[in-house]
């Protein structure tokens, strides 16, 4: 089977919402899967396929032209830990550095929470080269502590000439 990468599109929210319907770990909360959905329509994405079917997406926010963020990653619960996750954030970051991008950054629930499945996830950031930056405990809502998680992209420094 050969694996691609699609992307920046706009037209992926079908298959983005199988994705994150197939996660409900992570994206259980009904409103909030149907704001990442909408963003697919407007915010970059990519989309990691094999042969026969969609298996993850990322999409981006852009909030200035060397600051990015993740809006919103997910990979197919059948494809769990397979190595699509990292394939598709180092094909992400490779295309940001062609956009002039030296910083990217997530937002995730911190480990004020105890959720396992969040815990999974910091440690995924973690291996991916992110660091903790800051919490905000009420961001999103006190059981949902967020943390902004950060990287330099192209190992290089973060200061601007």
């Amino acid at each position: 089977m050969t694996i691609h990468i699609e992307g920046p599109t706009h037209a992926a929210q079908v298959e983005c919402e199988a994705i994150l319907r197939s996660v409900p770990e992570w994206f259980g909360i009904e409103e909030s899967l149907l704001e990442y959905v909408a963003n697919v329509a407007t915010l970059p994405t990519f989309v990691i396929r094999d042969d026969q079917r969609p298996l993850g997406f990322l999409s981006l926010r852009r909030h200035f032209p060397q600051s990015w963020e993740i809006d919103c990653i997910a990979v197919h619960a059948s494809v769990h830990n397979q190595g699509h996750g990292k394939t598709l954030l180092r094909h992400v970051e490779h295309w940001l550095a062609g956009q002039g991008a030296r910083l990217l950054q997530v937002k995730t629930i911190a480990a004020t929470s105890p959720n396992p499945h969040y815990a999974m996830t910091r440690r995924y950031y973690e291996r991916m080269g992110f660091i903790g930056l800051e919490i905000f405990p009420e961001l999103w809502a006190p059981n949902h502590p967020c943390l902004q998680m950060v990287k330099v992209l192209g190992g290089g420094s973060a200061a601007v000439a």
